[in-house]
């Protein structure tokens, strides 16, 4: 479910004449079945609307007096969010003789013509006041406000999010609110500038086409689509068309360690702040711990903790970044799937965070974890896994990918590893992807993945050093000290423990790395640092150097490029 609220108009789109019929009510009684709120949202005051509509209490919320007041049908509470009208400027449109004239909370309400006393009278008072126009009606309220800052303030109060809403409505000042909707529609016999700027026109006019389109809600929801404005860009085709991924979709980054995979995870961040989507990366190696418009929580010493997780997604307007780095290997995906479980409950409830980054996929997703995979993908869609290894993520996972992007010289081989993992047969002609270039495949389209020219951050990705200094880089990325006859089996899972063992292996054995070239070749594949590993390829070329001074030379590089860990007592 993606759609968690609807926000409808009263009077021209849910009630005709000011009465809503049963069918109607039916309709709104079966939607609010489906787990989803119902939230009024009217040009009305309060008590007149308690006059004509006797069933206020099937609204989780109203939004009254175009945008100036909440009202809470449950609690019978009421709650403006506007100050009231100067008492003076009432007086004055008395004294001019306007009449209708009605005084709420907040908002002045008369008839046209009158709007050319009303503006006289504001002008005469300088105040900050604005007219808004609904059918012959004219609507004096506080600058700004209007029905689209009544409805942020209503979905604020339940938690939800405006992508997460449909609105529906009919007139001149419904406009605001419905372009603040992730999905909006006009009713057949709305005025034509709201049908222009509506995604779908109703067939049927007022309460008809209310029960229209929560029908089609109800009925398959898929049906509906999500409009482009809610997609996020990925990139440009070689045509100079946009290329998007779509919310629900679950997306695969793929290509090999140090292509590029995190700096386009961290464009497509920038992509959902701008878009105001709700994202939580999961970092299990502190890639992203300086990333821009988001919480870190978490670091190369302190565990992240689940509730500190939750209690910063609770504000919509909070991102995260949960950095599992001082978790062991086995720890991450225990705590991965703990924390999985509350926010499955989460995004039910209010459909947030929008989107879930999960790097090194393979780690958290592991092939012999297939039920809780399944588990995930199913409940949670608007993912994006990020792996060096397709074929070591939990075959369930895969299966739910909708969109795979493949990095580097080795894309096509890439999307041939998803395939084989899937078992299924790979596109024809597959050709791997050039420079900065990457292939997009919507898995749907049998005819293969096209080149994309992929999104840039605006942040500087910085490929963050503490976790090689003090994190576990893994088995399969540590360095071994084994000796001239590999006698030895000295793990060193990061720099620091590198440096360690270096200080006090004997020479032999430091000798017979340094001449090999592992030093520099160690630190170019599995660190990552190509500075870093060119001055240690210096030292191991350099013949006059005795073992203590190489030792020295390299451990010196080491401790000056690397970023200083969280220990007092670190070297680095």
């Amino acid at each position: 479910m993606f759609y968690h609220a609807f926000a409808s108009d009263y009077d021209g789109t849910l009630a005709q004449d000011g009465i809503v019929s049963e069918s109607t009510l039916a309709a709104i009684e079966r939607l609010k079945e489906s787990g989803r709120k119902f939230i009024l949202v009217t040009g009305r005051e309060l008590p007149d609307l308690k006059r004509v509509f006797p069933r206020l209490d099937i609204c989780d919320l109203i939004v009254a007096e175009n945008g100036a007041l909440l009202y809470f049908p449950g609690a019978e509470e009421e709650r403006p969010i506007a100050p009231a009208p100067p008492p003076e400027f009432v007086e004055i449109l008395k004294s001019r003789g306007v009449n209708p004239l009605s005084v709420g909370r907040s908002i002045v309400a008369t008839w046209e013509p009158h709007q050319t006393d009303v503006l006289e009278a504001i002008k005469q008072l300088g105040l900050e006041l604005e007219i808004i126009f609904n059918k012959g009606a004219v609507m004096v309220l506080p600058s700004g406000v209007n029905k689209a800052t009544g409805l942020a303030a209503a979905i604020e109060e339940l938690m939800l999010s405006p992508h997460n809403v449909i609105g529906i409505g009919d007139a001149e000042n419904d406009h605001a609110f419905l372009r603040a909707c992730g999905f909006s529609a006009a009713v057949a016999n709305a005025l034509p500038a709201v049908k222009e700027t509506a995604d779908v026109v109703t067939k049927g006019a007022r309460g008809e086409g209310v029960e229209e389109l929560v029908g089609l809600l109800l009925e398959d929801e898929a049906r509906l689509g999500i409009p482009a404005r809610q997609h996020v860009a990925i990139g440009k085709s070689k045509e100079g068309q946009e290329v998007t991924i779509v919310p629900g979709s679950v997306v695969l980054i793929a290509g090999s360690s140090g292509i590029g995979k995190s700096t386009l995870a961290t464009a497509l961040t920038e992509g959902l702040t701008e878009r105001g989507f709700q994202f939580l990366v999961f970092d299990p190696e502190g890639d992203y711990e300086t990333l821009e418009n988001a919480v870190t929580l978490g670091d190369a010493r302190t565990a992240p903790q689940k509730d500190d997780v939750l209690e910063l997604l609770a504000e919509a307007r909070n991102n995260v970044v949960v950095n599992t780095l001082s978790l062991q290997l086995a720890e991450r995906p225990v705590f991965f799937a703990d924390l999985q479980a509350e926010l499955g409950t989460l995004r039910a409830r209010t459909g947030r965070p929008h989107w879930l980054l999960i790097d090194e996929a393979h780690h958290l997703l592991p092939v012999t974890r297939d039920g809780a995979s399944l588990a995930l993908t199913q409940e949670m869609p608007s993912t994006v896994l990020i792996t060096v290894h397709p074929e070591a993520v939990s075959p369930d996972a895969l299966r739910e990918v909708d969109v795979v992007v493949a990095l580097g010289p080795q894309s096509d081989d890439a999307i041939r590893t998803f395939c084989a993992a899937t078992g299924e047969t790979p596109p024809q002609d597959l050709q791997p992807a050039q420079g900065e270039d990457v292939l997009f495949w919507l898995r749907a389209d049998k005819t293969g993945p096209e080149v994309v020219t992929p999104v840039r951050p605006k942040q500087k990705h910085k490929r963050h050093t503490r976790k090689y200094a003090e994190g576990d880089l893994g088995p399969e990325r540590s360095f071994y000290f084994r000796g001239p006859d590999g006698a030895m089996n000295l793990r060193a899972q990061n720099l620091m423990i590198f440096v360690q063992i270096a200080e006090g292996i004997d020479d032999s054995t430091w000798e017979h790395h340094r001449r090999a070239g592992d030093y520099s070749s160690w630190l170019r594949s599995c660190v990552k640092d190509d500075a870093l590993a060119d001055e240690a390829a210096d030292v191991e070329k350099e013949e006059t150097l005795g073992p203590a001074q190489s030792r020295k030379k390299i451990i010196e590089a080491i401790q000056k490029r690397c970023t200083a860990p969280a220990s007092a007592d670190a070297k680095f």
